[in-house]
């Protein structure tokens, strides 16, 4: 095997093994995440995700599966990103300062029962942290993901998903496979039915 066959391997076979840390240690949190999603949706509710930059990517993604589908035919369920309009964001940064860019779409979008779902590697990134805020404020549900850090946000989150890396990478690939589960699982409870009470 190469240097470079070798370096990928290690990669790989750590980014497996923060998923398999994961399976064992938070499947109740991120099935009380997929809970709490499926009833919000189910009783009108929208689904709000906040992020920066890869975080940023993997709100538009979440809501992009849910929007679209995932893996099974259904209506296209109501999640926003608030981090894809430009003028918004330069605008709410500008007048505001960039750790209101959220709170600020948040405190004008966001309706009792709704979630949030803020998405922080470190779990201290200023605008996710006041997103947070204004949701808790609006009575939404918060959901949280971030590294084994987390940060100010585990006071602000009813679930938070911690993943156990401080890796950033690491955190982020396993913040996609927490997003495409919870995609998984929200959209079979919704075409299949809660069969298993959730």
């Amino acid at each position: 095997m190469t240097w470079l066959q070798n370096e990928i391997a290690n990669i790989l076979n750590a980014s497996a093994m923060v998923k398999k840390d994961l399976a064992l240690g938070n499947t109740t949190e991120i099935g009380a995440a997929v809970r709490r999603i499926y009833k919000a949706l189910l009783s009108g509710g929208k689904i709000l995700l906040v992020g920066n930059g890869g975080s940023a990517a993997e709100a538009q993604h979440i809501a992009a599966e849910m929007v679209g589908r995932f893996r099974l035919e259904r209506a296209a369920l109501p999640a926003v990103s608030l981090c894809t309009d430009p003028s918004v964001v330069t605008a709410l940064g500008n007048d505001f300062g960039y750790e209101h860019v959220f709170a600020r779409q948040v405190e004008a979008l966001a309706r009792p029962g709704d979630v949030l779902v803020g998405i922080t590697t470190s779990g201290g990134s200023p605008n996710v942290v006041r997103a947070l805020e204004a949701a808790k404020a609006k009575s939404c549900f918060t959901i949280g993901l971030s590294g084994e850090n987390t940060g100010p946000i585990k006071d602000l989150c009813d679930v938070l998903i911690a993943v156990p890396s401080n890796v950033t990478a690491r955190i982020q690939e396993a913040h996609t496979t927490i997003g495409h589960i919870i995609c998984e699982l929200v959209e079979k409870l919704l075409v299949k039915g809660d069969a298993a009470g959730a």
